[in-house]
C-alpha cells in the first residue's frame, strides 16, 4: 500500500518538486500551504487535500493532516522570516503554538523546525527528510555540467564552503559570496537573492558563490537549492562560478540549470566538505 505524504509547502520551486516526485512514486499528496508564502500554483500538485494556514496555525496544520491521512510529513521550502519579524501578529500564532515557542531559549530556524517536527511526531507523523523523493537531485562531487573551474575560483569556492558552514554552526544563512579571498556577503534573515545582490554590489562582477548545509544539517527541511532563478541572478550580477556542498544540497530543475550555467560560462562545482 502506497504511504500518504502531508506537503506542508513554503515558498519557491522546492515543494513542487517534492510533490511531482512523491506523486511519480506512486504517494498520494496533500499539500497545506502557507499563507504569503506559497505559489498558489501548487493547489494543481495536490492528489489528495489541498487548504491554507498562516504560518503560526499550528492546531489547524495538525487538522488538515489528520483529516488527509498522511503517514509521512515533509516540510519544503522558505518561510518569509523578515515579514514575520517585522508584524509577528501575520504568524496569527495559536494557543499551541506560543506554548512550543515559550519552551525554546533560542529561535534560529533549525531550532523552530526542529520544535515543529517533534510536535508533529507527537500527534503519531512521521517527519521525513525533504530529500526521500529528490535523490536524483542531490549534488554529485565534481563538476556539473562542462564548464571546469580556473584554480582561483576552486580557491574561493573552498574558502566560501569554509565560511557558509561556520555560518550554520550559528542556525544562520547557508549562503556566501567570495571574491578573490575576500569574503563579500554573508545569508542571514535577508535571503539568498538579497545576499548574492549586496556581495555583487561591493565586489562588482566575478565573485563566486558558496552555499553549503550548516553542520548536524537536519535534512528534513531547510535543504539548501539553487534552480534556474538563481543561476538568472547569478548571471545578471556577474557571479563566475558556483560552489555547492557535495550531498548536502540540492539542484532543481537540473537541465535548466545546466542549460543557463553553461549561456553564463558560469561553472557549478559539488564540493566536499574537508569538516564534519
Amino acid at each position: 500500500m502506497s504511504r500518504r505524504l502531508g506537503l506542508i509547502a513554503g515558498s519557491g520551486r522546492l515543494p513542487f518538486e517534492v510533490a511531482e516526485a512523491a506523486a511519480l512514486a506512486g504517494s498520494e499528496v496533500s499539500i497545506v500551504a502557507i499563507e504569503g508564502n506559497t505559489d498558489p500554483e501548487i493547489e494543481r500538485l495536490a492528489t489528495g487535500r489541498f487548504g491554507w494556514v498562516a504560518a503560526g496555525e499550528l492546531e489547524k496544520l495538525i487538522a488538515f493532516l489528520g483529516a488527509a491521512g498522511a503517514d509521512d510529513v515533509i516540510l519544503a521550502g522558505a518561510i518569509a522570516k523578515r515579514a514575520m519579524l517585522r508584524d509577528p501578529a501575520a504568524l496569527r500564532p495559536d494557543a499551541r503554538a506560543l506554548a512550543l515557542l515559550a519552551k525554546l531559549q533560542e529561535r534560529g530556524d533549525d531550532t523552530i523546525l526542529s520544535a515543529l517536527a517533534r510536535e508533529l511526531e507527537s500527534e503519531g507523523f512521521s517527519v521525513v527528510a525533504s530529500t526521500r523523493y529528490l535523490g536524483d537531485r542531490l549534488t554529485r562531487p565534481g563538476v556539473f555540467g562542462t564548464l571546469a573551474p580556473s584554480e582561483a575560483l576552486l580557491e574561493d569556492l573552498e574558502l566560501g564552503l569554509r565560511v557558509a558552514r561556520s555560518l550554520g554552526l550559528h542556525d544562520v544563512g547557508q549562503t556566501a559570496v567570495v571574491k578573490r579571498g575576500s569574503v563579500l556577503a554573508l545569508e542571514a534573515a535577508e535571503g539568498t537573492d538579497a545576499a548574492i545582490r549586496r556581495g555583487a554590489e561591493l565586489g562588482g562582477p566575478g565573485a563566486a558563490l558558496v552555499k553549503a548545509a550548516k553542520p548536524g544539517q537536519d535534512l528534513r527541511f531547510d535543504v539548501p537549492a539553487i534552480g534556474p532563478e538563481t543561476l538568472e541572478l547569478a548571471a545578471e550580477v556577474g557571479i563566475c562560478g558556483i560552489g555547492l556542498e557535495a550531498e548536502r544540497t540540492l539542484v532543481l530543475e537540473r537541465d535548466r540549470v545546466r542549460e543557463l550555467a553553461q549561456a553564463a560560462g558560469i561553472p557549478i562545482v559539488g564540493l566536499r566538505s574537508r569538516e564534519p
